[in-house]
């Protein structure tokens, strides 16, 4: 386990979907883990509502999808601030978005967490953190136990946006202040018209109202002549009273579930890691909720670095190895805060954003465009900066069909493990002679693909490859063409430079 002298690997501060999902990845990978969360209870909140194609992969490479689609359901159509965007069947095997609260999906992960192993201390939170060359002492404090203090590798601060393990680390968050201020609630609203879609624009500003279950809607007004103040109570009657002006009527509100409040304030670590402390999902970037994104962008932070860290607490990887979480989601937060920022700017009231949002919806009937912005929400498209010329390279690899000794199969399902997978899909390119030195490390699998061509988001059609090594996030690390002589240096070079040295002998 490679945590002896401490109580844990990693300490998780926060059981959210990012902590969750993080947790679960890092047991997969071997790591001891005790996630501290300061709720009590799961909250029941539903928040966030959605998970799209990639995250929808992710879950698939981890043998898991299932049980998320039969909770929820898939909408074939999206949106780009409000306009409508069509999705790519060819892209990916999950295209759609699937609806589903917030709620579930922690139930969900929380579930298969404890399958798993992981510790999850609730009622407590951190309220102190000191570092040194060994590792990283955690203060836990919380209405159900005493102070106390955790030992552990390494800590992830998933505690959302007012992170206090950033916070306590001193880790910037510089960004942008809100602009606007927004209410979000689920209630029942008998009155609703039953053609209505979508996000609705007003003078005053504008609403929505989604049907995630029967008889329920998730309701969200946006108001932008105002910025409520930090500690403002939400309550119904704000909600309530906010529809009214947004919408001129309340369409019968009733019944509050849940009511929370959210602005468009946009703001990033300076840094994802500092020393034995990272921090991912809300703790490392806020932004406007548009499109869907901030769930996901979470747990993907989480797959990113989950195997990571797992590799370096279990002695198989150097610790520089976590510098590449920075390297590689850092820029994905960027690009989903600037998106966001667009978005939020297409919704304001009046004539200027009533022309632009005109100009903006003709342009989208362009495939290129429609693609652009698809994949800015659905992140098919991300690449990471990974070494090698092959145009698989830092990619998501393909979910393509195969068939091996074992039958048919798929590329994602080699993932179940969330070890890295050596793919040999020509059964001559000799790649396994050259990863024999990482043996037992990963999987080497001989099999031959049914297709002649990928489709690769972004890229559209690329012959299909010879070999691949693939990383327990579903990410190329190497890539050979069909019909050349595979380097089995740069192969080698990848394994040293993702998954540790060669073994002796």
């Amino acid at each position: 386990m490679g945590h002896t002298g401490t109580d844990t690997d990693v300490v998780i501060a926060g059981a959210g979907p990012t902590g969750l999902m993080l947790a679960c990845e890092l047991r997969l990978a071997g790591a001891d883990v005790i996630v501290v969360e300061r709720l009590a209870e799961r909250s029941g909140e539903s928040r966030a509502g959605g998970i799209h194609s990639r995250t929808l992969e992710v879950l698939d490479q981890r043998g898991v999808l299932e049980r998320f689609l039969d909770e929820g359901q898939l909408q074939p159509v999206g949106h780009f601030s409000g306009l409508y965007l069509d999705f790519d069947e060819s892209e990916s095997r999950h295209p759609y978005p699937l609806m589903i609260l917030q709620s579930a999906i922690e139930r969900l992960l929380e579930e298969w967490a404890a399958e798993l192993g992981v510790r999850v201390r609730r009622g407590c939170e951190v309220s102190g953190i000191g570092q040194d060359a060994t590792g990283v002492s955690v203060e836990v404090t919380g209405a159900r136990e005493a102070s106390a203090t955790l030992r552990a590798r390494y800590l992830v601060g998933c505690d959302g946006g007012r992170s206090t393990v950033r916070r306590l680390a001193g880790i910037g968050f510089p960004g942008t202040e809100a602009t606007m201020t927004a209410l979000i609630g689920d209630v029942e609203l008998p009155d609703l018209p039953e053609d209505y879609v979508w996000v609705r624009r007003t003078p005053a500003g504008d609403y929505s109202a989604i049907a995630f279950e029967p008889g329920w809607h998730r309701v969200i007004t946006s108001e932008f002549d105002r910025v409520a103040d930090r500690e403002e109570s939400v309550t119904f009657e704000r909600l309530q009273e906010s529809l009214v002006r947004v919408a001129g009527t309340d369409f019968g509100m009733r019944n509050p579930r849940w009511v929370s409040r959210f602005n468009d304030a946009a703001r990033q670590a300076d840094r994802y890691r500092k020393g034995r402390v990272l921090l991912a999902g809300d703790a490392a970037h806020i932004h406007f909720p548009a499109g869907g994104q901030g769930l996901n962008m979470g747990v993907q932070d989480a797959v990113n670095l989950g195997w990571k860290l797992g590799s370096v607490v279990g002695g198989r990887a150097p610790e520089s190895l976590l510098d590449t979480y920075h390297a590689e989601r850092h820029p994905v937060g960027e690009r989903v805060l600037h998106n966001t920022r667009a978005q939020s700017a297409l919704v304001r009231p009046g004539p200027q954003t009533d022309a632009l949002r005109e100009v903006f919806g003709s342009l989208m009937v362009f495939d290129e465009v429609n693609q652009y912005l698809r994949h800015l929400l659905t992140a098919l498209d991300i690449r990471y900066p990974v070494d090698g010329d092959h145009p698989l390279t830092g990619r998501r690899v393909p979910d393509a069909d195969l068939k091996g000794p074992d039958g048919v199969t798929r590329v994602h399902e080699l993932l179940h493990s969330a070890r890295p997978v050596l793919l040999d899909l020509t059964g001559g390119a000799g790649t396994a002679a050259a990863a024999a030195g990482w043996a037992g490390r990963l999987d080497v699998v001989e099999a031959r693909g049914e297709d002649d061509t990928w489709i690769v988001p972004a890229l559209g059609e690329i012959p299909a490859p010879a070999a691949l090594l693939i990383r327990p996030d579903g990410h190329v690390a190497w890539a050979a063409e069909d019909g050349t002589a595979p380097d089995t240096g740069g192969l080698q070079t990848a394994l040293e430079t993702w998954f540790g040295p060669a073994l002796a002998g």
